[in-house]
């Protein structure tokens, strides 16, 4: 299938502010190339769905997998506590003006403290998974160097905590918290953060070897590199599309030394990498502009990892490309590296939150309604399009599991009652299982997020998470979608409404 031949709705223009969180809006965030030209087309209405849910459930495979997602700055808080070293987002917090609410990731959800009750709310819900993730400056303080025992304690009780309560440990070794002496030397713009990673992974491996987990190694490498680096609205804030590509090729080739890493531990579970992806929606007349961006936006990060290679088309001066110098992003690339990247793995995270549109000059277009959050448009068949597109492009595409999939509630106070998030919820995973109806490989699912937390710029003003967190007390309430989920995991099937 062609996701590229779609067509979209009269285009609006989406502001620079609402594109930022998940590196999803490059056209939004000015780093890709435009077309002078501003004669745009009219555009009809989207192409109509042939599919209609069935009556009856939608069941998932024997054996699925069924749980929600976290990240450590977003949750942990205690940023100072039993020797943890400072992050690029401590520093990015702590700057005026950089978050909107100027909350920092102390106390977050204070679930450093809290993790026990938390799980123990995860078994109430009749979730069977859990992904978090590790915070690299618990664990290695200044990046490289010393190792903090007691980060690692941390992250035993933890786990240990899971597999007691029967919940299986899913692992993500980074969440964007990058230990601030690592950028202070360039961060993921220079070669040598790819060998402290490798170093922090193999760490993190061997203290963990005897768990049977579910290992991520970076977490969307286009948002920290086309956000943070490219762009200025994620930290480091670095704001140069140059160390935006770099920081591209060197978290993929550090993703490869890690799995190389994995291997020499000789780590239980399995290993594969986080990446966000959106279906591409291009105007009439828009075909080229709009394969292009899929190039930018999606095969920079599929290519090198499924196939060996970067693709042509992500690079250039013409409509929806990246609009930077292709020699020097390709002299990044040395002998080995490509291998490095492409080496086996044992799956394929998908992050799923909506799809993109662009005209024939290289604009970004509102194609389907945002949710509140509004550089997010929602379309849940797009889901069912990127997995299906995934394992019809990829001849040796691994197992999929979908890592993170949400949305948030429609204003900072959050509320009890979210309808909008349990459609949201029921309409993705319908297109997940039929996904799977038609052969798609798909083994795991991860709501986004299991808590109310720090979500990046937007500090403590939006909330995605299935259940409700009382800042003021950190009382936990789940939502009326945590306990609509909890019946989906028991049924292991979705029902039609």
């Amino acid at each position: 299938m062609d996701q590229l031949d779609r067509t979209v709705p009269e285009g609006r223009l989406v502001a620079r502010r609402t594109v930022l969180e998940m590196g999803c809006g490059l056209v939004g965030l000015g780093l890709l190339a435009a077309c002078a030209d501003d004669d745009r087309a009219t555009l009809p209405g989207p192409t109509p769905t042939t599919w209609t849910a069935p009556a009856e459930p939608l069941r998932f495979p024997e054996g699925f997998v069924w749980g929600s997602a976290t990240s450590a700055f977003q949750v942990e808080g205690s940023t100072t506590a039993d020797g943890r070293g400072v992050s690029i987002w401590d520093t990015f917090a702590a700057q005026p003006g950089r978050i909107d609410d100027g909350s920092t990731g102390d106390p977050a959800a204070d679930q450093y403290r809290r993790w026990e009750s938390d799980l123990d709310l995860m078994v109430d819900l009749g979730l069977q998974a859990y992904r978090f993730s590790v915070a690299w400056p618990r664990v290695v303080p200044a990046g490289s160097g010393e190792v903090n025992q007691k980060g690692i304690d941390h992250y035993r009780r933890l786990v240990d905590g899971l597999l007691d309560r029967g919940l299986h440990p899913a692992i993500t070794l980074y969440h964007w918290d990058l230990p601030q002496p690592l950028q202070d030397a360039g961060g993921w713009a220079v070669r040598d953060t790819v060998d402290r990673f490798a170093e922090y992974a193999a760490v993190m491996f061997e203290a963990l070897r005897d768990v049977d987990a579910t290992w991520l190694t970076i977490n969307e490498p286009k948002t920290t590199a086309m956000v943070g680096y490219a762009g200025t609205e994620h930290a480091p804030a670095i704001g140069d599309l140059d160390a935006g590509l770099a920081a591209v090729h060197h978290q993929l080739l550090a993703h490869g030394k890690a799995v190389e890493a994995f291997r020499a531990v000789g780590g239980q579970g399995s290993i594969g990498i986080a990446l966000n992806l959106m279906p591409v929606y291009g105007a009439p007349g828009a075909e080229a502009a709009a394969s292009r961006l899929d190039a930018a936006e999606n095969r920079l990060y599929l290519d090198p990892l499924l196939r060996g290679e970067y693709p042509d088309e992500a690079i250039g001066s013409a409509a929806g490309q990246l609009n930077a110098d292709r020699a020097a992003f390709d002299a990044l690339v040395l002998p080995g590296d490509l291998a490095a990247i492409s080496a086996p793995c044992d799956l394929l995270a998908v992050q799923y939150y909506g799809v993109a549109g662009i005209d024939k000059n290289g604009t970004w277009l509102e194609v389907f309604p945002p949710s509140p959050a509004s550089w997010q448009q929602v379309h849940a068949e797009g889901l069912y399009e990127m997995l299906v597109r995934l394992t019809d492009d990829y001849a040796d595409l691994p197992p999929l599991i979908i890592s993170e999939n949400g949305i948030p509630d429609p204003d900072a106070q959050g509320q009890i009652e979210d309808p909008q998030r349990e459609e949201f919820l029921r309409t993705h995973l319908q297109q997940a299982a039929r996904a799977v109806a038609e052969g798609v490989d798909l083994r795991q699912y991860y709501a986004w997020s299991f808590l109310d937390n720090f979500e990046w710029a937007r500090g403590m003003t939006q909330r995605w998470g299935i259940v409700h967190v009382d800042y003021e007390t950190q009382r936990r309430t789940p939502k009326a979608s945590a306990q609509w989920y909890s019946g989906v995991v028991k049924a292991n099937a979705v029902a039609p409404v």
